[in-house]
């Protein structure tokens, strides 16, 4: 049994003529006769009474109406599915968010990817530092990250979405904690909390502002993600330097200041260089539409593809 003589006895069950569904098929009536007979004389059983006045169902063609009604919907919905897979339109996508990037991209992100691709699902993973997320774009468990450049080997690529200065975490009760802003030598003499890991984008551009004031800084404690980093400096435990965008996390216990002299941290979009699954270079080009630090935003198709 073929898919088309499904289509066929679809039509001359609804028309019940065979002159109109052959006109409706764009074929031939004899044709159509044909392969009607052959539906039969396959199953067995007629599914048409004919005579000269008219053409009605049998018992047997009525219930097959029925059914093939459902399979041919069932068919056009998995013709649908797979054009929507192809075109980027469905799917799941594995993304992760540096832990300060989580409060202000995240909801932006997941609202970008709702609007443009509603079709496709996003598996949030939030407060992953970098080192985490450029292990799960190679091992396959990532399919984007929002992270701290730079990385390192050319099997990732990375396409800079924000540029922001790294400002003062400081415990309430804190000396600085009155001031409108500090500058690095001011934090000569403290402890500073950091983050873990050896390749942590942030502690580089700490460690390269407090050696631009003249001193090295001394570190008293680290935090896997800003959700104990934060805590960390409102027990006054240390000092924190850290992007921007954590003030839209705020802890209570925890101030921030503007560092005059501070370094800034780049903010990424990063993916695998040989990407082919079109969900994941759909969410690229829906993420990248309006984030553009430059305002001047351009396709990603091209990048992607190299």
């Amino acid at each position: 049994m073929e898919l088309r003589h499904l289509r066929y006895f679809a039509a001359v069950a609804e028309t019940r003529h065979f002159g109109r569904a052959a006109d409706r098929l764009h074929m031939a009536q004899p044709a159509l006769s044909q392969s009607i007979r052959q539906l039969e004389a396959e199953l067995g059983t007629p599914l048409f009474v004919r005579t000269t006045r008219q053409v009605r169902l049998t018992p047997a063609g009525e219930f097959l109406q029925v059914e093939v009604a459902r399979i041919l919907e069932a068919v056009e919905a998995s013709v649908r599915g797979v054009r929507r897979i192809a075109d980027g339109r469905q799917g799941l996508v594995r993304i992760a968010f540096t832990g300060s990037a989580a409060h202000t991209q995240l909801p932006r992100f997941a609202r970008a990817v709702k609007r443009e691709l509603p079709g496709v699902a996003l598996e949030i993973h939030a407060d992953l530092l970098t080192p985490a997320q450029v292990g799960g774009l190679r091992e396959g468990s990532l399919d984007v990250g929002v992270l701290r450049p730079p990385m390192s080997g050319t099997d990732l690529s990375s396409r800079t979405i924000a540029s922001e200065p790294l400002v003062l975490a400081v415990a309430a009760d804190h000396r600085l904690a009155s001031e409108p802003a500090v500058a690095m030598a001011d934090l000569r003499a403290e402890r500073f909390v950091q983050f873990a890991g050896a390749d942590s984008a942030v502690n580089d551009a700490v460690l390269r502002s407090c050696r631009e004031a003249g001193f090295v800084p001394h570190h008293e404690h680290e935090a896997a993600g800003i959700s104990v980093l934060l805590p960390l400096v409102a027990a006054d435990l240390g000092v924190a330097l850290v992007p921007a965008s954590v003030r839209a996390a705020p802890l209570t216990g925890v101030v921030f200041r503007d560092v005059v002299d501070a370094a800034s941290v780049d903010l990424a979009l990063a993916w695998r260089t040989d990407e082919t699954n079109p969900a994941v270079l759909a969410v690229l080009q829906a993420l990248t539409a309006d984030t553009s630090p430059d305002d001047s935003p351009t396709p990603l198709a091209d990048e992607v593809s190299r």
